[in-house]
């Protein structure tokens, strides 16, 4: 599968008046009218200031989900191996090569040497086994309270059933992992922004606040978060990659509303911003001073049922509701036809997307029966949570007034619902649990390009708990999907996976919605910055022309 990010360059003049965004700091500089040379627009020559719509979770890489925050730890933190820019196709990282055993059970890692943490201590194989000890064990003196290693437990499986035996330091610059079992995509999920390396001197000394003050080797270190409004990021002055990063400073803000952040990099108050509204492409593409930015469709926006509960513990109730859905109406309202209708819980573009499943038309008529036909004539007797997302994210622009037009559909069939948005943390928190939420809209950004960090990873049983928020456990899917995880002949995991799509979609846990086509855009003049299938990037390349 070849992934390409495409830059776009538009253009005519844009308006530098000044606007009030609650949150986004003052430009350090006035934009420049001259074409040459720039001062960067909102920053100056060597500070890039992005905005995006919600606030990272936490800084620490092995206890987060999301994308906000795997978006700032990427550029504090390296793991052993790494994707290229516009791909999933893995590199070296701080690994700079290694070897697989004939039985699959056993790899075998190079270090690179002379790498330093950003608190002076030395990156080495201690560090390594550190890492992978801690993310291993859940009642580790380094799992602080409230944390969870979800991308450990649902890439490797929570404990009990691990894929990884152990992990030991063969010597300062020589990591083994040696496997209980065959992963073939073991090499795909270790290069996952998750695994970056922190250094055990700052988790040991800082413990809990390590959160908030992230230690690693990455091209920029941690200056100061400024909780909901902003975080700054320097260039490391010591990092191993000559003349990487490009840039001084990052700084990431939130603006939460996409037509404000839109507004301030018109006004030149920002350089970058992520999530643009359709319905400001045709002002985006009409401004010579801005370029739009194309991210690769590899996602999945969906409306998920926690069928912990009555009545979406019966698929009956569940495939009724999926009738009532009008997504078409949805992408050309919302997505401005920037998306395609979901049917499986993963792209098209994916290993083993099954093209002959069907998906449940949208057809209220037919949605009523259902209901019916499941003991419901008269639709359902109490109001229903559903959860809607608080932020802007790359598979769903605006999570609240999608979650309102889909409400308008269930009242149609007689399925009231209560929308409520906490704050992000919050939202995150409480799908894990599955105490609050009777339904609710979610959705995934591919992290590797294997159909194992969709399918396992959000509809397993063992990923319960983290990112399976629907609850949902399958005996028959679960055992393809682990099938799936060792087997290494491609065309029999594609079978497996097929197989497994048939079933979910009988069951129903969730509603597919969209596969979009994210859009971002910033100042013509920023260069370097190549966009990722996974839906996040380093900014150590980019620059200001």
């Amino acid at each position: 599968m070849l992934l390409a990010s495409v830059l776009v360059f538009t253009g005519c003049s844009g308006n530098n008046s000044p606007a009030a965004n609650k949150g986004t700091p003052a430009p350090s500089k006035a934009p420049s009218t001259s074409p040459a040379p720039s001062t960067g627009g909102a920053g100056s020559q060597d500070t890039l200031i992005v905005a995006r719509g919600g606030d990272a979770a936490s800084l620490d890489p092995a206890i987060v989900t999301d994308g906000e925050s795997i978006k700032v730890t990427e550029q504090i933190f390296e793991g052993l191996l790494t994707y290229k820019a516009d791909s999933t196709e893995i590199q070296p990282a701080l690994a700079e090569s290694y070897e697989v055993s004939e039985d699959g059970l056993t790899y075998t890692f190079k270090l690179r040497q002379g790498v330093k943490f950003h608190d002076g201590t030395d990156f080495n194989a201690d560090a390594v086994v550190f890492n992978f000890n801690r993310w291993f064990d859940p009642a580790g003196p380094y799992k602080f309270e409230g944390d969870s290693f979800d991308y450990y437990d649902s890439m490797f499986g929570p404990d009990g059933s691990r894929v990884i035996k152990e992990v030991k330091a063969v010597d300062p610059a020589t990591v083994q992992i040696v496997l209980n079992k065959r992963q073939a995509p073991f090499l795909q999920n270790i290069a996952m922004p998750s695994f970056g390396i922190a250094s055990p001197k700052a988790i040991e000394e800082k413990k809990d606040k390590f959160k908030s003050e992230p230690v690693g080797t990455g091209p920029f270190t941690f200056k100061e978060w400024k909780r909901n409004e902003s975080i700054t990021i320097e260039k490391n002055p010591n990092y191993w990659k000559q003349g990487l990063p490009k840039l001084n400073r990052v700084i990431i803000t939130v603006i939460p509303e996409n037509t404000a952040r839109f507004t301030a990099l018109q006004n030149g108050e920002i350089d970058l911003m992520e999530g643009v509204n359709p319905d400001d492409l045709a002002a985006l593409e009409s401004n010579a001073e801005l370029q739009k930015i194309v991210r690769p469709s590899f996602n999945i926006g969906y409306v998920g049922f926690n069928v912990k509960k009555k009545p979406f513990d019966d698929p009956k109730v569940r495939v009724a509701l999926s009738h009532a859905v009008n997504k078409a109406g949805i992408i050309q309202a919302f997505y401005g036809g920037l998306a395609e209708p979901a049917i499986n819980p993963m792209p098209p573009s994916t290993l083993g997307y099954n093209k002959d499943v069907q998906d449940y038309p949208y057809d209220l008529e037919k949605a009523k029966k259902l209901l019916a036909d499941a003991g419901y004539p008269n639709g359902l007797p109490e109001e229903m949570v559903f959860y809607a997302m608080p932020v802007a994210r790359p598979y769903m622009p605006d999570g609240k007034k999608v979650a309102e037009a889909i409400q308008a559909d269930f009242a149609k069939i007689g399925v009231k619902t209560k929308i409520e948005s906490p704050e992000w943390a919050t939202y995150l928190s409480d799908l894990k649990t599955g105490e609050k939420e009777d339904l609710f809209m979610i959705g995934w950004t591919g992290d590797n390009g294997d159909p194992d960090n969709f399918l396992f990873t959000l509809l397993h049983k063992d990923a319960i708990g983290s990112n399976n928020y629907a609850q949902y456990s399958n005996e028959e899917v679960n055992k393809l999907l682990s099938q799936g995880q060792s087997e290494t002949d491609p065309a029999k995991r594609e079978e497996l996976y097929k197989q497994a799509q048939v079933l979910i979609k009988a069951d129903a846990p969730w509603i597919p919605l969209v596969h979009s086509t994210p859009l971002l855009a910033g100042k013509a003049n920023i260069k370097g910055y190549v966009l990722s299938p996974t839906g996040s990037e380093p900014y150590s390349e980019v620059y200001f022309e």
